[in-house]
């Protein structure tokens, strides 16, 4: 990995050798050292043992992302916090490391999810997992890419094993329609990312951000400075699913396979807004007339599209992906006010905190779908009809999710939403009013289609077919181990708030008004 970086970086300019090898830092890289190692060892497996593999290729993942967890713990204890490599094209900060922490838990976490799903399918599981942990050793990139190259290296990394997943399961039309989909339009908005890159290249004669923010703020908007940083929205939109770059993920999330589709609604989606986070606070930190209007936009239809289409879902997967839409308009909505001088260092900080609640959240969902689907084999909301008479716990714990993704005080979902409202309002700007409006009325409109599948697991009949016989929903450990870790999780972040605000109080961003 560190080799393809320095050769990336080599192909820019004739300097790079002078700063790489002073300021090469091991224990900065530990992280993804140590995820590259797993990659290896689980192709290693793979191409030695073949179909034995698969009784150890699970835990070999999960404990090798536990693993990578200890050189974040290490580094976020260390008194030389901020470590700097390739000339400034990669950093290891506070910021950073929360985020790398975000992106192997909630790997994690999908391990967990995959483990009986995918053995008990026709799957060739060392792969599977191989890929997995691939795409979350891109993700850790990104979280300290400050270089165009660097970001495309990592979203392709990511991106590609993803592309593979969501097509995983290879004798069924719909995975496969999901991942043919996923592909085409993803390789179309790397195409436009690209090229707004370039551009953005061209103009300012260098590849990192820093560099491109000082050239950006040094000279006139340019209609060429315009469609760069438009094109680079456009790629950056369809990995977070922004309406309108979101028609790929309704389709993709429901034929994928299920724990794949975790993966993409939480880790993929993280990935998506971290890039983001990078690209507007240290390259687009001047612009904002182009940007302001342009977010706003994106962010208005996306919360109001993705839960009006949600209102009409029977399918509770299509349902969570239309309201991870939504929810992608919710974490927008801070970067068009992000450059008012009021909440500049709160814009950021509150979009990271919102990205870990709905990590938990989400992924406790898709864990009790799974859960449920096991025994009914069906995503269909009728199939929970009279789940509290069958799953009483079970039934608890989806209420909890739900209950958090609308907002609820004390779960985590309010101090995510509580986060964004603050700086919208606090901005003391028409944008930031209009969207905190918005987002109200928004939340409303959800409450309806989250509160719904709550009521039809709580007070309807069980089908007839099966009335007064209690339907067995078996959960194995790793679904329930899954399971415990999202809902303490989500309920941690919602009663004790400043945990989060603690580890997120050193985000920062760079904006100018």
């Amino acid at each position: 990995m560190i080799a393809l970086v320095q050769s990336a970086l080599g192909a820019v300019g004739s300097d790079v050798d002078k700063f790489v090898k002073p300021v090469l830092d091991w224990h900065a890289f530990a992280p993804e050292i140590i995820l590259t190692s797993v990659v290896c060892l689980l192709i290693l497996a793979d191409v030695v043992l073949l179909d034995r593999a698969k009784a150890f290729v699970s835990s070999i993942a999960g404990l090798g992302l536990l693993a990578s967890l200890i050189p974040l713990l290490t580094l976020a204890t260390s008194d030389h916090t901020t470590r700097s490599m390739f000339g400034g094209a990669y950093v290891v900060d506070r910021n950073a490391l929360l985020l790398k922490a975000l992106f192997i838990v909630s790997g994690y976490v999908v391990v967990l999810l995959s483990n009986n799903y995918v053995a008990e399918g026709d799957y060739w599981e060392s792969e599977y997992y191989t890929l997995m942990v691939a795409s979350i050793l891109g993700m850790t990139i990104m979280a300290s890419a400050r270089d165009l190259i660097s970001i495309f290296l990592a979203l392709e990394l990511l991106s590609i094993p993803a592309y593979m997943l969501a097509g995983w399961r290879k004798r069924d039309v719909q995975s496969n329609e999901a991942g043919l989909k996923y592909y085409l339009m993803g390789v179309f908005a790397s195409a436009v990312l690209l090229y707004g890159m370039s551009l953005l290249y061209g103009l300012s004669g260098s590849t990192k951000l820093s560099d491109i923010g000082a050239s950006l703020a040094g000279s006139h908007r340019t209609p060429a400075a315009t469609l760069a940083i438009v094109f680079v929205l456009i790629g950056f939109g369809f990995k977070v699913s922004a309406v309108p770059f979101h028609s790929w993920a309704p389709d993709t999330y429901e034929g994928a396979p299920t724990p794949v589709t975790a993966f993409l609604a939480v880790a993929s989606k993280s990935a998506g807004f971290v890039a983001l986070i990078q690209v507007i606070s240290f390259g687009f930190s001047s612009q904002w007339t182009i940007l302001t209007p342009a977010i706003f936009i994106l962010s208005a239809l996306s919360m109001t599209v993705g839960n009006l289409i949600a209102l009409r879902q029977t399918n509770v997967v299509r349902m969570l992906a239309y309201s991870g839409i939504a929810q992608a308009g919710f974490m927008l909505a801070p970067f068009a006010v992000i450059a008012r001088p009021a909440v500049a260092g709160q814009t950021i900080s509150a979009v990271v905190v919102y990205l870990i609640i709905y990590a938990a959240m989400n992924l406790g969902a898709f864990a009790v779908v799974m859960a449920v689907a096991r025994t009914t084999r069906s995503a269909e909301i009728t199939s929970f009809a009279g789940l509290f008479h069958d799953a009483p716990g079970l039934t608890v714990v989806m209420t909890i999710f739900l209950s958090s993704l609308v907002g609820i005080p004390p779960l985590g979902g309010w101090y995510a939403k509580f986060g964004i409202t603050k700086v919208l309002i606090g901005s003391h700007s028409r944008w930031g009013y209009a969207l905190a409006i918005l987002l109200a009325v928004n939340t409303a409109i959800a409450a309806f289609y989250y509160l719904n599948v709550a009521k039809t697991m709580w007070f309807d009949d069980v089908p007839e077919t099966e009335s007064g016989v209690a339907r067995k929903i078996p959960i194995p450990i790793s679904l329930r181990s899954a399971l415990a870790i999202t809902v303490i999780a989500t309920i941690l972040f919602g009663v004790l708030p400043g945990i989060l605000s603690d580890a997120a109080q050193h985000v920062s961003v760079v904006a100018h008004p």
